[in-house]
């Protein structure tokens, strides 16, 4: 393969990239990474508000960018996105499956025994993570299986491979994203097409709003006791950035990676390699 070629294949003009959560901290910064590689960005979020805020990022880079209401957990929403980004696109090149999260109700803590989790909490974490991977996916690779040709990314997480003290749920359910990924790219490529490609990426600690006050005490910026804890089992020594997303999301999204799918890469720091030891 000649340089000119690897270059090329990060060219993603004329493709539409549709990103679920896309408002979030993590998946903004991969949309500005679409945009800056002359994609055409479509960020979906039920927070329109942050949507528009990363669209408001996009500005100046190529491509035909724009910002739809999305709610992943329900499928006429969804639905209604999709065929508006195919009636102004006319096709869906990739999907990143980007929404998820935890909840506080379903953390154990002092106060919070894992026997006091409440069902409605748990509920709550299992159909964002998982439900929210699965119904985007039913719509847009349906669209893709039409066109035979297309990609989708997910957002597992380093709990999948080990679950983590505290968030039962969440821990859970990235691993059924995990597990939902091999099975997809397996059905995609044997009964519709081998140019149906599914993987995931699993970020290991990463700075978010969501757990930032979990590892950093609020008032001093510190580490907590549980950051001390990753930070130790991190060989890197440091926490994630959302930069540090990009190299691998833009791999498995390119034709560089076109003989790859399902799997499910870390993004860790190398946290699963170290035995502690």
């Amino acid at each position: 393969m000649e340089s000119s070629d690897f270059l090329r294949v990060y060219d993603f003009s004329g493709q539409t990239i549709a990103v679920t959560g896309g408002g979030g901290v993590l998946c903004s910064e991969l949309c500005r990474a679409l945009a800056g590689c002359h994609a055409n960005v479509v960020v979906l979020d039920r927070e329109v508000a942050l949507a528009e805020k990363t669209l408001a990022s996009l500005a100046g880079s190529k491509g035909r960018h724009r910002a739809l209401f999305v709610d992943v957990l329900d499928l006429a929403a969804i639905d209604k996105a999709v065929q508006t980004i195919l009636t102004d696109y006319g096709r869906i090149d990739g999907l990143v499956n980007g929404a998820g999260g935890n909840h506080p109700k379903a953390t154990t803590n002092p106060e919070q025994s894992f026997f006091d989790l409440p069902v409605e909490a748990l509920q709550f974490v299992s159909n964002l993570n998982l439900q929210g991977t699965i119904l985007p996916s039913q719509v847009v690779a349906r669209a893709m299986a039409r066109q035979k040709q297309g990609v989708i990314l997910n957002i597992s997480s380093m709990n999948a491979f080990r679950p983590l003290t505290r968030i039962p749920a969440y821990s859970a359910a990235k691993a059924a994203v995990s597990n939902f990924t091999q099975w997809l790219a397996v059905h995609l490529a044997q009964e519709y097409s081998p140019d149906l490609r599914v993987n995931a990426i699993a970020p290991g600690f990463f700075l978010t709003e969501q757990n930032r006050f979990l590892l950093t005490d609020k008032e001093t910026g510190a580490l907590t006791a549980r950051g001390d804890k990753i930070i130790a089992h991190t060989p890197m020594a440091r926490f994630g950035t959302p930069e540090d997303l990009v190299g691998a999301s833009l791999w498995l999204l390119s034709p560089a990676s076109k003989f790859v799918t399902g799997i499910v890469v870390p993004i860790d720091g190398g946290f699963s390699a170290y035995s502690g030891v």
